[in-house]
């Protein structure tokens, strides 16, 4: 074996057992002061963060906080807001059924009134978006039948869920 073989035989060699310590199970390091909540294997660990995310009731729980602040922004007329606002509901429900696919049927309802809404929002049109809105309202409804729990009737907010006001051109996001 030439010496140039040897130095990459060695190289490879130091590759190899550098990849396989990285990525062999190990438990996690425990904190000094007792404060590490993940404990165990990166699998037990992954299985634990996902127990905390649950299903879709905590995506429920952002996009009901969402729907809220976009109403409220359309009636504001703080568009900047209500597109910011829509964003985040869009990403919440695909975060949702990212975890749970089995709802990603039903959740398909909601393109249609969502791209509505950014179409409203777009144009700045208050009465296009309370228009918008209602539809969307109703396409929750919807999932909610085909999802078998009808009883989670989605209305209008009556009241702001968030103490906090924004202004148009104060921010690009809040």
């Amino acid at each position: 074996m030439t010496k140039r073989t040897s130095i990459h035989a060695v190289l490879l060699l130091g590759t190899f057992i550098a990849f396989t310590s990285c990525t062999r199970e190990k438990p996690a390091a425990q904190a000094s002061d007792g404060t590490e909540w993940l404990h165990g294997t990166t699998d037990e660990r992954f299985r634990s963060v996902a127990k905390h995310l649950r299903g879709l009731d905590v995506t429920m729980m952002e996009m009901g906080y969402r729907y809220a602040e976009l109403y409220f922004a359309g009636q504001d007329g703080n568009w900047q807001y209500a597109g910011y606002q829509l964003k985040k509901l869009q990403a919440a429900m695909s975060n949702g059924v990212e975890r749970r696919p089995k709802r990603a049927q039903s959740a398909k309802v909601l393109e249609g009134p969502l791209a509505a809404l950014r179409e409203a929002i777009q144009s700045s049109d208050s009465k296009l978006f309370g228009d918008r809105f209602e539809g969307l309202t109703a396409a929750c409804n919807s999932c909610h039948q085909m999802e078998q729990v009808p009883f989670m009737k989605v209305v209008p907010p009556t009241s702001r869920p968030s103490p906090l006001r924004f202004t148009q051109g104060s921010s690009e996001e809040p």
